[in-house]
């Protein structure tokens, strides 16, 4: 396992309130000592995870919400919303 000290890249990541929320939720939950450690996590599982397919071209950042409450005009899974 990687050190801590041994980190060198920053990654930084804008999230809704109530995606924030959610992580810490989440995070509270599962008794993971930060948010570093809990996204860490979450994106081992994620990467671990089966059934993500490719990402349609032209698709934009804010299509890929946590919670569900995308961009106007997105319903959060990634599709855009019949209604508008």
């Amino acid at each position: 396992m990687m050190n801590d000290l041994t980190r060198g890249e920053r990654l930084q990541i804008m999230l809704t309130k109530e995606e924030v929320e959610a992580l810490d939720n989440w995070r509270f939950q599962k008794r993971m000592p930060s948010r570093a450690a809990a996204v860490r996590e979450l994106l081992k599982r994620g990467l671990a995870a089966e059934g993500f397919e490719v990402a349609e071209g032209g698709r934009q950042s804010r299509d890929f919400g946590v919670t569900g409450g995308g961009a106007k005009g997105h319903n959060g899974d990634g599709q855009g919303d019949p209604a508008g």
